[in-house]
């Protein structure tokens, strides 16, 4: 009885730590992201912007989610510092995420617009790319997470085999 206590407890520590590690991971991910959401429709447009540095990534990323989807009624658009378009996307499915490439230093923006008269609450975000060992800290936490899972499981198994004797 003493040794389910104690894999009890440790598999709930665990899962606990697992979830801590998620929510750390999730703050790492998404830094130097900017996200902002509204009504999007043939006279209002979202803009989301946020400073990148050169020297720091050379690739940003953008996501733009449309509730209440409908084909062909909306577009994103990326502008540099110079207000300049560097990239432009036609959104034909409820998500969209997309990569464009960072040339020099400031504030990049993304506009999500209609392009009839269809409104919808929109979704979007831009920032860099995460790097891989910022995604592998994500990775770590489910591991971690599944691990206790699993121990709860045979934890449970090995409290019903003892009962059985």
């Amino acid at each position: 009885m003493q040794k389910s206590k104690i894999l009890l407890v440790a598999s709930g520590a665990l899962i606990a730590i697992g979830l801590i590690l998620s929510i750390i991971g999730n703050q790492i991910i998404l830094e130097g992201v900017s996200q902002g959401n509204g009504k999007v429709n043939f006279e209002h447009t979202l803009e989301i912007s946020t400073d990148f540095d050169a020297q720091k990534t050379s690739t940003g990323v953008y996501a733009v989610q449309i509730m209440e989807f409908k084909e062909g009624g909306f577009s994103a658009k990326v502008f540099d510092p110079s207000d300049i378009e560097i990239t432009s996307q036609e959104i034909n499915e409820e998500s969209v995420e997309s990569q464009f490439e960072i040339f020099e230093s400031g504030s990049y923006k993304l506009v999500i617009q209609s392009l009839n008269n269809e409104e919808s609450h929109v979704f979007g975000a831009i920032g860099p790319l995460p790097d891989a060992g910022k995604k592998a800290f994500g990775f770590i936490s489910i591991i971690v997470i599944i691990i206790g899972m699993a121990g709860l499981f045979g934890t449970g198994i090995y409290q019903t085999k003892n009962r059985k004797n």
